[in-house]
């Protein structure tokens, strides 16, 4: 008796995105068939939410999509890691940058912001 094993076609379930923009190529993941970010899928995975949880968060979302994105940054999590690193690097430059603009050109509006935040830290605390 002859047996092989017979391959079954792969489900994809995130695609890689990538394209140029200023001469650096950018990358980003989405849950395959959806405008869904991986990103947005690990964040919530990561704070403790369940894939039914997250499922009802984002409602273009099946439970085999998410199972799919988390096996898919299980199986990629180094990979994975470094873009979100990457990522909120990025965000907190740009966070910078904003503030900063808006120093210089709205003082007022930023004084006033910056007051605020500081009262709603003090609540928190």
């Amino acid at each position: 008796m002859d047996i092989k094993e017979v391959p079954k076609p792969q489900k994809e379930y995130v695609n890689q995105l990538t394209w140029e923009d200023s001469g650096e190529t950018k990358t980003a993941y989405r849950v395959a068939d959806t405008r869904v970010s991986l990103d947005s899928v690990v964040y919530a995975w990561r704070r403790g939410e369940s894939p039914e949880g997250i499922v009802d968060s984002f409602p273009a979302l099946t439970l085999e999509q998410v199972y799919g994105a988390l096996a898919f940054y299980l199986a990629n999590q180094e990979e994975i890691d470094e873009y979100l690193r990457h990522g909120e690097i990025e965000f907190e430059k740009l966070r910078q940058q904003l503030n900063e603009q808006l120093r210089a050109t709205k003082p007022l509006l930023y004084q006033k912001l910056m007051a605020h935040k500081q009262q709603k830290n003090k609540v928190a605390a």
